[in-house]
């Protein structure tokens, strides 16, 4: 039923966030100073968070254009106790919340029916097709976190806590979008809950509204909707940004200070998002001109991860055994395996390749607690495969 009262019309983005591009910006500068290896590094990082950041101006664009009434928060950093979460966009509508995990990726996507991720382009007039980690997993364990936040804030209140276990999933709906407008989506062997769950830039509007057509839940009137909005926005740690933390690491290997005031982080009720998120997308050419370029170029010099790929057949021995024992440590504690590290803090892990507990507090998804309670079995394992 229509309340005749709610003037809320539009989309409002309630939070906003230039960390990407003062990120790149910062990187620029840095660059300058930089040399030899690190220079290379730096370059390559420039290459992944401006191809990043371009499908997430994408996603802003269609958004704005959805015709429907949401409050979006943009680059949400959650955290409790050695989890961390960082969600592209969360999307709070009058009945359900959508959690959007970006995906601006070189090539084709095809999904088998065991839900794996299969990725196929070409590369020097050769076609290469290889497997990367599931998207669906990677969000999955976003909403986990979540879920997990907002139980710890209800702490004191037994009745909440349980209507959120009850109704979690029922109100919060994950989604993976493609943002690369090249990219043909090929999901025609995948079950049907994994269907649901992927789809294509130029699908999420209507995504969006079939998803609220079908839920029998009320519509919030305008005050609920902004209350909703506004406690996801307060489970935002301004602190833990990753870009800071990558920061630190570039600078300190150029040998340049860390600036205190990083400044990167906008929050804001100010729709001026919007202007910025057309003009990028207006510029469609130089958009597809930039997949076209990179295509071009050695996808090793876009994604350091296919580095990991091409190194000797110990890496492989090293994953199996990294997993290995992320499995039997997640059974004796009944977790689930990526709570320990996902797949893509294990590639960094082994990038990295710490030989500290120090050290190793520097790997993505690694704090200073989970360091200290997995970090010697994990520097035991790399300390048998390093050929230094």
């Amino acid at each position: 039923m229509i309340n005749l009262f709610n003037r809320m019309d539009k989309v409002e983005f309630l939070r906003k966030s230039n960390e990407a591009s003062d990120y790149i910006e910062k990187l620029k500068l840095l660059e300058n100073k930089a040399s030899g290896d690190i220079k290379s590094k730096i370059e390559k990082e420039i290459k992944i968070c401006t191809w990043g950041m371009l499908g997430e101006k994408n996603i802003a664009f269609e958004l704005r254009n959805s015709g429907i009434p949401m409050y979006v928060l943009h680059d949400v950093n959650i955290e409790i106790e050695d989890l961390t979460a960082q969600i592209d966009y969360i999307v709070v509508t009058r009945k359900l919340n959508f959690i959007i995990e970006c995906k601006n990726l070189i090539g084709d996507i095809e999904i088998d029916n065991n839900g794996n991720f299969l990725r196929k382009y070409t590369f020097k007039g050769k076609q290469i097709k290889e497997g990367i980690y599931s998207p669906i997993t990677q969000n999955q364990r976003h909403l986990e976190v979540l879920k997990k936040v907002k139980k710890s804030s209800n702490n004191s209140n037994i009745i909440s806590r349980m209507a959120i276990d009850k109704f979690f999933d029922q109100y919060h709906k994950s989604i993976v979008v493609l943002s690369n407008p090249k990219t043909i989506l090929n999901a025609k062997y995948a079950k049907k809950d994994v269907k649901d769950k992927v789809i294509r830039a130029d699908q999420l509007n209507a995504y969006i509204k079939n998803k609220m057509s079908e839920s029998k839940e009320a519509s919030s009137n305008d005050k609920e909707l902004l209350e909703r909005a506004e406690r996801f926005l307060k489970l935002h740690n301004q602190s833990k940004s990753s870009f800071e933390k990558r920061y630190q690491e570039f600078a300190s290997a150029v040998g340049v200070d860390y600036a205190q005031n990083f400044g990167i982080d906008n929050i804001t009720k100010d729709t001026s998002i919007n202007k910025s998120a057309n003009s990028a997308y207006l510029s469609n050419s130089g958009y597809n001109n930039f997949f076209d370029n990179a295509v071009e170029e050695n996808l090793n010099d876009i994604e350091p991860k296919q580095e990991l790929e091409n190194k000797t057949i110990d890496i492989d021995k090293l994953r199996a055994e990294l997993k290995e024992m992320r499995l039997k440590t997640s059974r004796k504690e009944n977790i689930k395996p990526y709570f320990i590290f996902n797949d893509k803090q294990m590639d960094d892990l082994i990038d990295k390749y710490p030989k500290s507990k120090e050290a190793l507090v520097k790997v993505s998804g690694f704090g200073e607690k989970k360091a200290e309670k997995y970090g010697e079995e994990i520097l035991s394992i790399l300390a048998k495969f390093d050929c230094n």
